[in-house]
């Protein structure tokens, strides 16, 4: 089955599946207005490391549609500064905006900027989509047998501009006859896991269930988890890697019940100015996020609220990271890859 783009650009605009709106509602996004866009990432409308690199790519050139030549500079700096300031953990993001200021700086001077912006911006999208179906390629190592999989949050197509990283491994395996099932945390507070992940498995005819994130130890008490594969959205130097809320807790849990934990994400989320986790930026959301469910209060608006978006994991947990380039075991060294 064809898997959805979550990005796409038409006709000179952005399309983009709101994810907020998932599962229930399949709604999309058509715009070219980059402050829309920087919005639309700020609410998590679209996520994900490389789908935010990517959006951000195409929200920049699309800024350069309508300029003023006098303005051009300041225009960039202003686009590039609101741009960078939507999601700090994402290092896609900012490697997707300086490969766009290089462009910028290339070309600034040239009628033609516009065009070689948007140029840009597929490149860095069309890359992005090599790299999914290479990391697919190279996790299908990691299976030997009909497996139970355990996941968290989204990192399926719906978190990049391709078919996703460790949803995509899954997909890989289940199309080569190695998954049996895969049981999917429901990833608090947006419950990613719940409304973007199990959309992504039913529409793949890949079987799953939905589990509460705090049932993951029971799983692997019973012996019902073989294998836990997860994104990330920085990977340091060392290997030490940040994802979703709850990953480092699965991590731990895998290292005690003896179960393989793998993170599955392409190179250009590897940050090689961050030697090791201890230097990755954690975002703390709106305790909004945890005190209400769509429009519903769950709880006293007044209790104070933690809300962390993202963990590391420390790198003697991972059993191995998944890239487009190969397997890689520890002990890891991401300074020249």
């Amino acid at each position: 089955m064809k898997v959805p783009l979550t990005v796409q650009l038409k006709d000179s605009k952005l399309y983009i599946i709101n994810q907020t709106k998932l599962p229930l509602e399949e709604e999309i996004i058509i715009t070219d207005d980059y402050e829309r866009i920087a919005v639309a990432i700020e609410k998590l409308e679209v996520r994900g490391a490389p789908a935010i690199g990517v959006t951000a790519a195409y929200a920049l050139a699309l800024s350069f549609k309508i300029i003023q030549k006098e303005n051009i500079v300041g225009h960039f700096d202003k686009v590039f500064k609101r741009l960078a300031s939507t999601r700090p953990t994402a290092v896609n993001l900012f490697n997707a905006l300086d490969e766009m200021r290089n462009t910028f700086e290339q070309f600034k001077n040239d009628n033609s900027l516009y065009e070689r912006m948007i140029e840009r911006a597929v490149l860095i999208h069309d890359n992005d989509i090599k790299l999914c179906d290479a990391i697919a390629t190279n996790g299908l190592s990691i299976f030997k047998k009909k497996c139970r999989v355990l996941t968290h949050c989204n990192a399926g197509s719906l978190a990049t501009g391709g078919n996703g990283t460790a949803v995509n491994v899954i997909r890989h395996a289940f199309e080569n006859g190695f998954i049996e099932h895969v049981y999917v945390d429901e990833t608090r507070p947006l419950f990613q896991g719940s409304r973007l992940t199990a959309w992504e498995l039913k529409q793949a005819g890949i079987p799953f269930s939905i589990n509460t994130d705090s049932a993951a130890a029971f799983l692997m008490q019973q012996g019902k988890v073989d294998l836990v594969i997860t994104g990330s959205d920085r990977i340091a130097v060392n290997g030490d890697a940040a994802n979703k809320i709850g990953t480092y807790n699965l991590a731990v849990l895998c290292n005690y019940h003896k179960i393989p934990f793998y993170i599955a994400a392409p190179t250009t989320t590897i940050d090689k100015k961050c030697s090791e986790g201890s230097q990755i930026k954690i975002e703390l959301r709106d305790k909004k996020e945890l005190t209400i469910i769509g429009n519903k209060e769950i709880t006293d608006q007044d209790f104070p609220a933690y809300c962390p978006a993202f963990d590391v994991t420390p790198n003697n947990l991972i059993s191995a990271i998944i890239t487009e380039k190969q397997l890689h075991k520890p002990p890891f060294d991401f300074s020249n890859v």
